[in-house]
């Protein structure tokens, strides 16, 4: 598979994933899971039929979805990676996290129209996870030509929520991917927070994956 469908296939998931992730007294991460993961396909296939002509509507629709249940806050400041998240003004780590928001809301949305799954193997097999307050679930999406790719998210409960915080596909890890792009854009404009930040875009994220230049 190539680098550039796997990553496809794990923006995919992350969003499924992240719009299902619902914290609920009792329930294990698993169960959420199980239980949300029918919502977003429902959402997806209500609204795809605006994506040519309402484009923003589109990923508005998406956005909504997303915000109450993946920690970006959390995970923007992982991909700035701890040297460059202490020496950021908090003004720049809030702009970088709204911008990282919308990166990944569009690439999401840019997947989902771009990749024919036909259904989510839930895996029951536990994963080890390295702190108490995170667990690993595993998922197979299965495409429409039987191929089946293996994805393992990482939660984070957080305030008596489940949130995700990273996810693995066929050995990517996405978590590591925009943390390599964005230390390379940082090299390659001489450390400027705010010039990284202004061309953090959707496009470019894409484009650069696709040619496979993130390390």
């Amino acid at each position: 598979m190539s680098f550039f469908r796997s990553i496809t296939v794990s923006i995919l998931l992350l969003g499924l994933i992240i719009s299902q992730v619902q914290a609920k007294a009792g329930l294990s991460s698993q169960k959420v899971v199980e239980q949300g993961v029918a919502d977003l396909t429902e959402v997806f296939e209500a609204n795809k039929a605006i994506y040519t002509t309402e484009p923003q509507q589109f990923y508005t629709k998406l956005d909504e979805a997303m915000q109450p249940y993946v920690d970006f806050r959390y995970i923007s400041a992982r991909v700035m990676g701890g040297r460059y998240f202490r020496a950021a003004t908090p003004e720049q780590r809030s702009r970088f996290a709204a911008t990282f928001q919308t990166t990944l809301v569009r690439t999401f949305g840019q997947g989902l129209m771009n990749f024919d799954y036909r259904e989510f193997d839930l895996q029951t097999k536990e994963r080890e996870t390295r702190f108490e307050d995170q667990d690993n679930i595993a998922l197979d999406v299965v495409a429409k030509d039987g191929k089946r790719y293996p994805v393992t998210f990482t939660l984070r409960l957080h305030k008596g929520e489940w949130k995700i915080i990273n996810l693995i596909v066929n050995g990517v890890n996405l978590g590591l991917t925009f943390n390599s792009q964005f230390d390379r854009a940082m090299r390659e404009n001489n450390r400027d927070f705010d010039l990284v930040i202004a061309n953090w875009s959707p496009d470019q994220t894409l484009s650069e994956l696709k040619n496979g230049e993130v390390e």
